[in-house]
Order: structure tokens, then C-alpha cells, then sequence
């Protein structure tokens, strides 16, 4: 099967062309201007933006948590994933207290093997930390193509580690030629406002978010970017929120430390007075939303190269599993679903009103991605020889978010009523037409497992 997308503005993270692009089987082998080759499809792509698949490094799928399961699955989520331009998922597996990485890894494997539409890959979460799970590390990363562990500095008793194990995991990832992700919140103190205020009362999804105020995330970044710089491991911060946490990867870089830093497409455009409503606990993800101060600190971190991701912590919850928490905001099940929106909002929100520039979008969304975690050139930029992962786009077509469209499994939208500029038209995965005219062309299956190289320390 070949295919010739003819005529789009190819956009990459650091060119900006009009030509044709010529894919044969899995791959790109052609870029040029009036291509003069026979093709089996061809699409014309004239007035389109022509940009690599999305890479989503941070979503949770079919996620057992706080007693019941994250509502998108391995193919609802990579399905809906690819009708928004996504073409490629991280998921975490976590590790249960007590058992070994492999179990993790052969639990997750169950839910997830045969079962994605668009391709995928693991993060491991390490929540114990021994002499048995050391020994574990450069397996995965060389045999499985995990190349990346994550840590939490909260949900005490559940997955939170100490710094003791923390250093350890460090040390024993960096021999190895892995990478940290942490989730950088001062757990102790998030434990000890909990309590505080449910003793006091005071119950309201509010209480989720000044359970967990900006200092619980700056002080952690501080002190990871801190053991880090200590162990030399390469560092990557998920979900970064806030000006306070920025500003201490600012600090490290005055050392010539270099932290990789993500944020997601919430933090940069809607805020904590959502909890105020009556719906609040639509928006109770952990972090929580912040202040409006902190979306103009993480659109300027972006252009000043300090951070380097838009993902989203997908990980979506139904009204009613959200309800569990109706008299007591800390049973209300963490997460947010935005899989689907990211590329289409960050366009509409970042390039469309001047915040960032085309080849700015491409490198969050698509091309550092790939790069940090071991997937670049294969993945996140049109170039001969890469997967075809194409993303077709029409700049200026208005429309509006609604769960009522969207196909992710939830029966509500983050952003609902929210008029976009910029909507995904047409999505290649590895050379087949995966979206087109609103339907999705493959199925359950297509998905592919990537295995992933040793991870970059500098981009």
C-alpha cells in the first residue's frame, strides 16, 4: 500500500514547507515538491497544515485506582486519542507494594496486548523500592524498551516513596541509561491539610485544592531537582503546574542542570475557580488547577525552552464514579479526560491567539516527546524514513467541544461548549488512513506495542 498526501504545509518543530510527502507500507520515503510518483491513495492536502502524530507521554488507561477503574480502556482511549491527532501514548504501569516490576508489567500487559487502536508504550511506576526491584531495571529498559520509571512524592500509604528510595531508584535508572519521572508534591503536608480540613468539616471539592497549595509543589520540585543534580540521574517533572515549581527548575538551570519539564493542556487554560461550582469535582485532578498567574508562567516557560511538554494526565472518571466523593472531597477519584482535545485546544488556545508558534506546537506536542523517551526520529517528526504518523489539519475550521461528539468514555467534557479554531481532518498511523471524514478506519489491535531506546539526557 502506498499513498501521496499532495500539496500540505508540512510543519516539523523546525521547518515550515509546502510539498508533497510519499509513504510506502509503515514508513515516509519521499518529501519533495510535485513528486512525480504513483501512489495507491492520494490525498489532496491544499490550505491544510500537514504536522507529525501527537505523542501523549502521560494518560491512564484502564487504571485500577481508589477502588474502581479509569472509564477510557486500551482501545476507547487510543481510538479516541487518534480522532484528536494523537497517534501515540505513554501509559504508567504501577507497581503493587510487595510484588515485583514484572508482575506489574504482566498485569498491565493483560488489559493491554491486542486491545489498542493507535500505538503505545509503558512508563514503570516504582512503588517499592528493594534489592529485588534494583536487580529489575536494566531488564525492562534493554529487554522490554521501558526506558523510564516514575516516582511519586505523594498519595501516602499508596504509592509515595521516601527519598531514601527515591536516591536508590536514581542511582541504579541512571547506570542503566533510564530516566525519572516524578510526580513532585510534598505528600506529608497534602496528608497532614487533608486531614485538617475533613476534620474540620470542611468536605467541598474547594478543599481539594487548598489541600494541595503551590508550595507543596515547589518545595518537591526543589528537592528533586536537588537529588537529581546530586545522583546525575536525567529528571523528567510530570503535570508541572505552577510558578512556584518552575521557578525552582529556573534555579537548577543556574547550576547547568537540565530538568526535563511537562505541563498539561488543563493547567494552561482553565483554573481553580471551577471548584467553586457546583460540578467541581469534574475538574478534582492531582495537581489541581491553579491561578490564572501560573497559566502566563507555563505559556512563557514554553518559549523560553523550560518546558518542553503538553500532555494531558488523561485519565477520566464517569459522573457517577465521580460522585463517590459527593460529601467528601477526598474520595472523589483523581483524573481528567483530555486525550482527545489536547492537539485541537493547544492550537486553538496557543498558536491561534499569538501564545506559541506552529513549530513551538510541534515540538511539545509531538517532537520532544519522542525525543526524551527514546523514540526519535521514528517517532514525532515527518521525515523519510520515520512512521508515517500524519496528522492532516484545517487551521481555520471552527467548531465546538461537546460530550455529546467527543469519543472518549465520559459523559462529560471538561471543556464543554468551548468554540475551537482548528480542527483534525485526517490521521495516518503508520501509513494507514486511521481517521477520515470523522470515522475511524482500523481497528482494535492495529496499536503497537514500541519499544523504546535509551533515553536522552539533553534535547
Amino acid at each position: 500500500m502506498s499513498l501521496l498526501i499532495k500539496n500540505g504545509r508540512i510543519i516539523t518543530a523546525d521547518a515550515d514547507q509546502v510539498a508533497d510527502i510519499f509513504i510506502e507500507g509503515e514508513t515516509v520515503k519521499a518529501i519533495g515538491k510535485d513528486l512525480s510518483v504513483k501512489a495507491s491513495k492520494e490525498i489532496d492536502a491544499s490550505g491544510k497544515l500537514v504536522f507529525p502524530g501527537g505523542i501523549d507521554p502521560h494518560v491512564h488507561l484502564d487504571m485500577p485506582f481508589m477502588g474502581t477503574f479509569s472509564s477510557d480502556n486500551y482501545e476507547t482511549g487510543t481510538r479516541a486519542a487518534l480522532f484528536g491527532g494523537t497517534t501515540m501514548v505513554i501509559d504508567f504501569i504501577l507497581q503493587k507494594q510487595g510484588n515485583s516490576l514484572q508482575a506489574a508489567l504482566d498485569e498491565w500487559r493483560g488489559r493491554s496486548n491486542g486491545n489498542c487502536v493507535g500505538d503505545y508504550s509503558f512508563h514503570m511506576a516504582v512503588t517499592d523500592f528493594n534489592d529485588n526491584t534494583k536487580k529489575e531495571i536494566k531488564g525492562l529498559i534493554e529487554n522490554e524498551g521501558i526506558t523510564s520509571f516514575k516516582t511519586f512524592m505523594a498519595y501516602k500509604g499508596a504509592l509515595m516513596i521516601d527519598d531514601r528510595q527515591m536516591i536508590g531508584l536514581m542511582e541504579e535508572v541512571k547506570k542503566c541509561g533510564g530516566l525519572i519521572n516524578v510526580h513532585a508534591t510534598n505528600g506529608d503536608m497534602i496528608d497532614y491539610l487533608v486531614a485538617k480540613h475533613r476534620a474540620e468539616g470542611k468536605l467541598s471539592p474547594l478543599y481539594h485544592y487548598l489541600s494541595q497549595p503551590e508550595i507543596t509543589e515547589a518545595e518537591a520540585s526543589e528537592r528533586f531537582t536537588d537529588m537529581t543534580f546530586y545522583t546525575g540521574c536525567p529528571g523528567y517533572i510530570v503535570h508541572l503546574t505552577c510558578e512556584g515549581a518552575l521557578n525552582a527548575v529556573r534555579n537548577a538551570t543556574k547550576r547547568n542542570q537540565k530538568v526535563f519539564v511537562e505541563t498539561c493542556i488543563q493547567y494552561l487554560i482553565i483554573d481553580a475557580s471551577l471548584y467553586q461550582r457546583e460540578d467541581g469535582a469534574k475538574w478534582v485532578m492531582s495537581p489541581p488547577l491553579r491561578e490564572k498567574k501560573d497559566q502566563e508562567t507555563l505559556w512563557a516557560g514554553i518559549n523560553q525552552g523550560l518546558v518542553q511538554v503538553v500532555a494531558t494526565d488523561h485519565c477520566p472518571f464517569k459522573w457517577e464514579q465521580k460522585l463517590m466523593g459527593k460529601d467528601d472531597f477526598s474520595k472523589i477519584p483523581n483524573g481528567h479526560p483530555a486525550i482527545e482535545n489536547r492537539m485541537e485546544l493547544l492550537y486553538s488556545e496557543g498558536v491561534n491567539k499569538g501564545r506559541i508558534t506552529l513549530n513551538k506546537y510541534v515540538e511539545v506536542a509531538c517532537t520532544n516527546p519522542a525525543k526524551i523517551f527514546g523514540m526519535f526520529p521514528r517517532k514525532g517528526t515527518i521525515a523519510v524514513g520515520s512512521d508515517a504518523d500524519i496528522v492532516i489539519f484545517d487551521p481555520g475550521e471552527k467548531h465546538t467541544i461537546s460530550a455529546k461528539t467527543h469519543h472518549m468514555n465520559v459523559d462529560y467534557s471538561g471543556y464543554e461548549g468551548w468554540e475551537l479554531t482548528g480542527k483534525v481532518k485526517t490521521v495516518l498511523l503508520r501509513g494507514k488512513v486511521a481517521i477520515e471524514n470523522n470515522h475511524c478506519k482500523i481497528d482494535r489491535g492495529y496499536g503497537k506495542f514500541i519499544k523504546r531506546n535509551k533515553v536522552a539526557d539533553k534535547i
